[in-house]
């Protein structure tokens, strides 16, 4: 599956995203290393501090049927925003924990554009288990 297919997929998942506060959907699509393709969008709930992002969805659901840290291969992030929608901190912490530092994310836009960029280009000094 190329970054296009994988956009793709992140953007036909946005009308599922539960967002009656925001009003503000977000889809994310992982490529496992198997090839296949597990998918998050965001669901909110009136305390904010309870609401999950889209991407930390596919991460947990993909955790949930057996994959492990090694088997992250992409995730593609999208949203109709103006600029490239990018994941919010708590969610780079995560990618920290399960994703290589030089596995690609491609973050999107309403355009439908595509910029590519590394976990490690998002996060540069994660907190890792290095930091332990």
């Amino acid at each position: 599956m190329d970054k296009q297919e994988l956009v793709a997929t992140a953007r036909t998942v946005l009308k599922n995203a539960y967002v009656p506060y925001s009003k503000f959907p977000v889809g994310a699509a992982i490529l496992m290393k198997d090839g296949k393709v597990i998918t998050g969008v965001n669901v909110e709930n009136v305390s904010f501090g309870a609401t999950n992002c889209a991407e930390r969805t596919a991460i947990f659901t993909a955790i949930a049927q057996g994959y492990t840290k090694d088997d992250f291969m992409a995730i593609a992030i999208a949203g109709d925003t103006e600029d490239y929608l990018p994941p919010c901190s708590i969610c780079r912490q995560v990618f920290a924990e399960f994703f290589a530092p030089d596995m690609p994310v491609y973050l999107t836009n309403g355009q439908h554009e595509i910029k590519e960029l590394t976990v490690l280009e998002l996060l540069p000094f994660a907190f890792t288990t290095l930091d332990m």
